[in-house]
């Protein structure tokens, strides 16, 4: 019986070694999924995800497109956040400079942070945003006001995509949260 005993002891070590490890490799996994799916989303525009970009674009088309702006707040942040033009046309590849207001209602102060996305989602590999508040968290003083810019342009790729030739109009909107305390 011996000689039965060690390859099954061997055997039970290696699928607990097999065990272990895929335990440690689903637990990474989990660990670093939000920074995976949020650089997933950020190289493909999944779920609405606009893209980052330096400097606008040289090739301005005579296709016009509507962006309007949503808002909304959690309601743990006693924030009024509003743009302060609900849309704007712009032509393809034009830059734009927008706004939206801030208010802190609370007589503390308070540090927000955004996020944001695009619909229809297909449009938004090609929404680039140069500029906006959401990049960083935001601290107002109570009562402060404050005038929050984003400054974005449509990529000219966009009337090469067969699946965009409908589109007409792109709602970008933004909800702001509590940001969490370290």
């Amino acid at each position: 019986m011996t000689a039965h005993a060690v390859p099954h002891k061997v055997t039970h070590t290696k699928t607990l070694l097999g065990v272990f490890v895929l335990l440690a490799i689903m637990v990474s996994l989990v660990v670093a999924s939000e920074s995976l799916y949020r650089l997933f989303c950020q190289a493909t525009g999944y779920g609405g995800t606009t893209q980052k970009a330096e400097s606008s674009s040289e090739i301005i088309l005579a296709r016009e497109m509507t962006i309007r702006f949503n808002s909304d707040v959690d309601g743990a942040l006693p924030w009024h956040f509003k743009p302060v033009q609900r849309s704007v046309t712009v032509k393809i590849g034009e830059e734009a400079l927008i706004f939206y207001r801030t208010i802190n209602n609370s007589t503390e102060s308070i540090t927000g942070t955004a996020t944001f996305n695009v619909i229809p989602f297909k449009a938004a590999p090609y929404f680039n945003k140069i500029d906006c508040f959401c990049f960083t968290e935001q601290t107002l003083l109570p009562g402060e006001e404050v005038d929050m810019p984003v400054s974005f342009y449509i990529d000219p790729e966009l009337v090469n995509d067969k699946h965009l030739e409908e589109v007409k109009e792109i709602t970008l909107s933004y909800t702001f949260f509590k940001a969490e305390e370290d």
